[in-house]
């Protein structure tokens, strides 16, 4: 993705649908606009995936709490969600299978009513999903259910219920759609916001004045429609084209603490808390070579930016503990996040507990905009499809969508003959290196390995005892437009997320690669270097981890 180009074309040419929100729903919108044949302008405020997106549990899935109010509360809105969920949750896995893939999830029961309770429960989940299902769910003797997750404590629980949800990298993920919505020729571009609209003798929009955040320079991208896709701050530009419009958007907070693996151990699960003291479920899973417990549940403000509290952390051990014979503790926390959900209100005295995570487009009547809100990432695509629809109607064309099989960049042609491949074409790469390429990147690896042997010293880590290599920096910055220590630390490399003192540590090396890769002044790399400083050292304070010096240790 070349951004100088892009921008050109931003500027002079005119689209059919021009999306403003580059998270899974922009993204989305971008891909399927694209690939139905409509010119399509993508634009992004900050980064791609930079808000709600990167910061999900990283599942895939139905939602077996969504499932269990539905039949408590005799919802049938809440069980539609759940059975649409489970359709989608098969297709990210296809369409994506270098980053995503299926996840044995483990229930504790501490007695048999709460087995045969559990066990039911899960069995409806595994018929929702009808042929889509992964694997059927079992319930599991306290042995079995040990041998599956060793750090159990067997005085905790007295059984145990496996099943199986989707796990997928949701930066990575949000990223592949759109490198393969320009890929079907469509125009993006992050750090560009739309400041106003302009507007015809109507009231409709035709124009969107935007500005280049890292130049502060502006243009006006001109479209037939334009599409909303800002998600928790959706009413600030409903309103901004059209001041009469009303709040629709409610936020909650989701707050993940991020451990080493060897906090918990080696599992073959991950661990779902049925019940927490708020009514939650929680879920302990490994991820990226690190355990990811989350996540909490709380009232937001839907423009606030959300930062992982040392409460929240030590909410979120308390509750796992119940279930390990070796408890985690606060120090042997290393990175952490905190999202906003986007909730769409239909009722404003509702709690933000009990708002459907279903989505709604809406077209204002007197400015036109096309605005997508609610919804959740694993219903990512059918959002999608349901706006472009809309759009395609206002255009008076009739294309249908066909991202339900378009596999993003870097899933067509991966599977372990790649991988195994690839490790045959590299020997003199270790292959814990090429596997960690390969579900970072699927056939995209190739072109990392590629800088790598150009230039050998490429070839060496980021930062010990993690996985990341000097060339991912270069690529990001070649291919992936990556502009900032941001993008590349948070959302192109985990880094930022899973180990906050390494990524202080591999700060200078960072900037100076990513610097010389996009001509950095020495003046605007220590600035860099400064800043992205300061926000890890932020989210350290929030957390009140401040005295945690630990030193990183290896994924396992």
């Amino acid at each position: 993705m070349n951004r100088t180009a892009n921008l050109r074309q931003l500027q002079t040419e005119l689209f059919d649908v021009c999306i403003i929100g580059g998270g899974a729903s922009g993204a989305g919108c971008a891909l399927d606009a694209a690939s139905r044949g409509l010119k399509t302008a993508l634009i992004e405020r900050d980064d791609f995936s930079s808000a709600t997106s990167s910061t999900s549990t990283k599942l895939v899935h139905g939602g077996v709490r969504y499932l269990e109010q539905a039949f408590k509360n005799l919802d049938p809105k809440q069980l539609a969600m759940v059975r649409k969920g489970l359709h989608e949750r098969r297709t990210l896995l296809h369409i994506a299978p270098h980053l995503a893939h299926p996840l044995a999830l483990l229930t504790p029961c501490k007695n048999w009513f709460a087995g045969l309770y559990f066990t039911i429960g899960l069995k409806l989940y595994d018929l929702l999903a009808g042929s889509r299902r992964m694997a059927p769910s079992r319930w599991l003797t306290k042995k079995e259910a040990l041998r599956e997750f060793p750090a159990f404590s067997t005085s905790s629980f007295q059984s145990a219920v496996l099943y199986y949800d989707g796990q997928f990298d949701d930066a990575r993920f949000n990223l592949g759609l759109v490198q393969t919505a320009a890929q079907q020729g469509a125009s993006v571009a992050n750090h560009c916001s739309a400041v106003r609209f302009e507007t015809d003798s109507s009231g409709t929009i035709q124009a969107a004045l935007v500005r280049d955040e890292l130049t502060s320079e502006t243009f006006w991208l001109r479209a037939k429609v334009f599409i909303n896709a800002t998600g928790t701050r959706a009413d600030s530009l409903r309103q901004t084209a059209n001041p009469q419009q009303a709040d629709r958007m409610r936020a909650s907070k989701g707050a993940h603490v991020v451990l080493p693996m060897e906090a918990v151990g080696p599992t073959k699960a991950a661990l779902l808390v049925p019940e927490t003291s708020d009514g939650r479920v929680l879920f302990a899973i490994p991820w990226r070579g690190h355990y990811l417990i989350g996540t909490t549940d709380t009232e937001a403000d839907p423009t606030e930016t959300p930062y992982l509290q040392l409460d929240e952390a030590e909410y979120l051990i308390e509750h796992v503990n119940q279930f390990l014979a070796k408890p985690l503790t606060i120090d042997q926390v290393t990175g952490g996040f905190a999202g906003l959900r986007p909730l769409l209100q239909a009722d404003p005295n509702a709690s933000s507990k009990s708002l459907v995570r279903d989505h709604e487009v809406e077209v204002d009547k007197q400015s036109g905009l096309v605005s997508i809100m609610g919804g959740k990432w694993t219903t990512y695509r059918i959002m999608a499809q349901d706006t472009i629809d809309v759009c395609c109607q206002r255009l008076g064309v009739h294309k249908q969508s066909k991202t339900d099989e378009l596999m993003l960049l870097g899933g067509d042609g991966y599977g372990p003959t790649f991988i195994n491949s690839l490790t045959a074409r590299h020997p003199s790469i270790p292959p814990q290196t090429i596997r960690h390429l390969s579900e970072t990147y699927g056939t995209q690896a190739a072109a990392v390995l590629s800088l790598m042997e150009q230039n050998p010293t490429l070839a060496e880590p980021l930062v010990n005892h993690h996985p990341f290599m000097k060339a991912e920096v270069i690529y990001a910055a070649q291919a992936e437009m990556a502009l900032t220590l941001d993008d590349l630390l948070l959302r192109r490399i985990r880094l930022g997320l899973v180990d906050w003192h390494a990524a202080l540590q591999a700060t200078p090396v960072a900037a100076t690669l990513l610097g010389t890769a996009l001509g950095w002044s020495p003046e605007y790399q220590q600035e860099q270097q400064n800043g992205y400083t300061s926000l890890i050292q932020q989210h350290i304070d929030r957390a009140g981890l401040s005295a945690n010096k630990r030193e990183s240790v290896v994924p396992a």
